[in-house]
């Protein structure tokens, strides 16, 4: 049920259009009984909490009947339908069969699930939550009759059975326990962020066995950055450079709801995860996300921002020219300064801001370059601004004239961060085939 590690293709509307149609009511015979119906309903927000949608529905296809190709290292995963259907969905799962599934990615026929979907996250929620969930499945869901195309890895990866050891070895098993000395509020963000939220499943970096390097706070490297499908997951740590240390828990959740917040925008596999999911949140859900994410201690630091420096130019050009005149900043003036503006302060609410942005400064700049040569767009959410889209570069400037772009802008308005090259440029271009 994660988009980890996804063929980004930055769908937007379409995929939208798609969640909404997932959003089925419970059915008519479910009305007289109060009960179940206050099930589905839980069960429908958990859903959207865990972006199943996201995974499990295809462009143009119907809601959760698969068919979506999960790009990992070892090949394209295809995800399954999780529809009702008898044949080709869940509908022939029992609750056991369903909550073995999504908690420890085994599903009927001791058949074991790749880690594209995020079962060692959803081991957080509880037996109320998996029993809200397959009552939301089973009642309010329609049923898709079609097979979803099979996955189908090269050897040894094909091997299901190796799974059995990585399960054993890597993936946690527990439900969410509440931290004693915790109030309400940071254990529910605690519970939303590490389990249905599986925020790690791209903002944790992974180990020789792909497993996230880290399921809560306790580990040093949870949630400090990762690199999934030719994006970037930043750090989500307290680092005052590329991470939330200068960004409120109001702002974080206005980022959460609508894709925007402290003049940041949500761009890549972030568009599709605020449209698909964390946009449903409560406004009470996504303060509390907001507020166990501020209360993590800064780690993995990276980046620098000092908006009142007074920068040493031709260090920073990494030449005698004076910033005006060089490369970088004309292309900024040319090409880019229409939307984010001459000082970098961009638009509330419409375009990012560039000056102190922890995207910017990060150490990690493949979401940069991949922005700067393919493109992107806002989210389009209810009770957010209208999306907005950035042209992509790749047909308009040089890979010279990109990498000069971007170091001028990570060096420039108070940034410090290491400068771009060109073979950076080229090196992901030939990653993502542009």
């Amino acid at each position: 049920m994660t988009r980890r590690f996804k063929l980004i293709v930055l769908a937007g509307t379409a995929m939208l259009g798609a969640i909404t149609a997932a959003r089925v009511t419970a059915q008519p015979s479910d009305a007289a009984d109060p009960a179940l119906a206050a099930l589905v309903a839980r069960g429908e927000y958990l859903a959207k909490a865990s972006d199943c949608a996201g995974c499990h529905t295809a462009v143009g296809g119907q809601a959760y009947g698969g068919g979506l190709g999960l790009t990992s290292p070892f090949g394209t995963i295809m995800s399954s339908n999780i529809t009702p259907d008898r044949r080709y969905g869940i509908g022939a799962y029992s609750y056991e069969d369903f909550a073995r599934s999504v908690r420890e990615g085994v599903s009927p026929g001791s058949k074991r699930l790749y880690p594209a979907m995020p079962y060692a996250s959803f081991s957080k929620m509880s037996d109320d939550d998996m029993r809200a969930l397959y009552a939301y499945f089973m009642h309010a869901v329609k049923p898709a009759p079609e097979p979803a195309p099979p996955t189908k890895l090269p050897f040894p990866f094909n091997q299901r059975w190796v799974l059995y050891f990585w399960q054993l070895v890597f993936a946690p098993k527990e439900p969410y326990q509440p931290k004693a000395g915790r109030d309400a509020q940071w254990n529910r963000g605690a519970f939303l962020v590490q389990g249905p939220g599986h925020c790690g499943a791209c903002h944790t970096p992974r180990g020789p066995g792909f497993q996230e390097r880290g399921y809560d706070e306790s580990s040093p490297t949870y949630l400090t950055g990762g690199v999934n499908d030719n994006w970037f997951g930043p750090n989500l740590t307290g680092d005052p450079g590329s991470g939330l240390g200068r960004i409120g828990e109001k702002d974080l959740a206005a980022f959460l709801k609508t894709g925007h917040g402290a003049g940041l925008a949500a761009f890549g596999s972030m568009v599709e995860q605020v449209e698909d999911s964390t946009q449903y949140l409560t406004d009470e859900d996504a303060l509390a996300m907001a507020h166990y994410l501020k209360s993590l201690p800064a780690q993995k630091p990276s980046g620098g921002y000092e908006p009142h420096a007074q920068p040493d130019l031709p260090a920073r050009n990494g030449n005698r020219v004076d910033s005006p005149q060089s490369v970088g900043a004309r292309v900024y003036i040319s090409f880019c300064a229409q939307c984010h503006g001459v000082q970098g302060a961009g638009v509330p609410n419409v375009f990012p801001r560039l000056a102190g942005n922890p995207a910017v400064i990060t150490e990690d700049t493949t979401s940069l370059i991949r922005l700067m040569v393919e493109g992107g767009n806002s989210a389009a959410t209810i009770s957010g601004p209208p999306r907005q889209a950035m042209p992509g570069f790749a047909q308009t400037l040089t890979n010279a004239q990109m990498a000069n772009v971007l170091s001028w802008i990570r060096a420039s308005w108070g940034n410090d961060a290491r400068p771009v090259t060109a073979n950076d440029i080229q090196s992901l271009r030939e990653k993502i085939h542009k």
